[in-house]
């Protein structure tokens, strides 16, 4: 009889000190997660010193909850997944070491995990893969679209060339005055406005998968200021949901053309903006009718956390996946250079 897996992952790689452990790879037995939202709110901003300070104050606590919830020990876990990059390097360092430290005290295998495959990996917990898959990765630093194949192949097929969509929130929310975290703002806002502006789309060139929100950021900031200037009024309701239904048009049209192209059966959303209603709305909608399913995840697998970085490193680790002692954080690590490395010396 085959003896149960027990992944146990930590997460620091922004405002999040979180922990979790999953079995068998997709099984979710415990998760904890530490916010920092409240430090940062009247910075309206991640204060990257701020955040290292309390992941060092918090990761201990957050560890010792995990176990504690799962009802393990260290020495049930059979391998240690850590976030290793992208992120701030202060963040990312505090969970790095961390995890190094659990696993070499234990002698438990390391595997390091990039966090957006960690944001894909999050909809496995709730449903197995079909492949070939389509991801739109959606989040404050992040707005891409992945083609998968196989577990662990990241094909990138389109990107944000300047802003990521999340981004693009936060500074419209700022504009309006409205608090930190913004994208929730904007999406809460946008329910109970009207989508009475025509702010410009960026569709780029024909057959082009990639993104840019720099240019509807700016048109929003001038409407703002000129209505301002000229003593206008302007509903802050109709803003939102001008600037939200143009930002969801943009990102489901150009996936579900991609999920055409290339034949896929499932697409999964993934990131802290595949939180938002409006996009969920309007993704639903666009694949009502086509062949392939929509997957999009829970609110409490949208954010940071730790138990999507558990079920991406499950995988890793089956595949042979092995960080050295020597692991560190890397805040520009890539997504496709991550994919192709990670094999131990023996595998190579």
């Amino acid at each position: 009889m085959k003896r149960d897996e027990y992944i146990l992952a930590i997460e620091t790689s922004c405002d999040e000190t979180a922990a979790a452990i999953v079995k068998n790879e997709t099984e979710l037995i415990a998760n904890v997660i530490a916010s920092q939202i409240e430090s940062h709110k009247r910075f309206g901003g991640v204060v990257p010193e701020i955040a290292s300070r309390h992941h060092i104050e918090q990761i201990t606590v957050v560890l010792e909850e995990v176990l504690q919830e799962a009802q393990l020990s260290v020495e049930d876990i059979d391998a240690v997944a850590v976030t290793e990059g992208p992120g701030l390097v202060g963040a990312l360092l505090v969970g790095v070491n961390a995890a190094k430290s659990l696993a070499f005290s234990k002698q438990k295998p390391l595997v390091g995990v990039h966090h957006i495959a960690g944001h894909i990996y999050a909809n496995r917990l709730e449903q197995e893969f079909e492949f070939p898959l389509l991801s739109l990765v959606v989040s404050g630093g992040h707005t891409e679209l992945i083609l998968m194949h196989e577990h662990g192949s990241f094909e990138t097929i389109g990107e944000t060339r300047d802003d990521a969509a999340g981004e693009a929130y936060d500074k419209v929310a700022r504009t309006l005055g409205l608090p930190y975290p913004g994208g929730p703002e904007i999406d809460k806002l946008a329910a109970t406005g009207a989508e009475t502006i025509d702010f410009p789309r960026a569709w780029l060139e024909a057959g082009s998968y990639d993104f840019s929100f720099s240019g509807l950021k700016s048109a929003v900031l001038n409407k703002l200021h000129n209505a301002k200037q000229k003593q206008e009024e302007l509903r802050a309701e109709d803003v939102a949901a001008s600037f939200q239904a143009n930002v969801v048009d943009v990102l489901s049209t150009k996936t579900l053309e991609a999920a055409r192209e290339h034949n896929v059966k499932q697409v999964i959303v993934a990131g802290g903006v595949a939180a938002n209603s409006g996009l969920r709305s309007a993704l639903e909608a666009k694949f009502s009718d086509e062949a392939c399913s929509l997957l999009i995840p829970p609110l409490s697998l949208c954010t940071d956390n730790a138990a999507m970085i558990a079920a991406a490193g499950a995988v890793a680790y089956r595949q042979g996946h092995r960080a050295e002692w020597d692991l560190n954080a890397n805040p520009a690590l890539s997504l496709e250079r991550y994919a192709a490395s990670g094999l131990t010396k023996e595998q190579e």
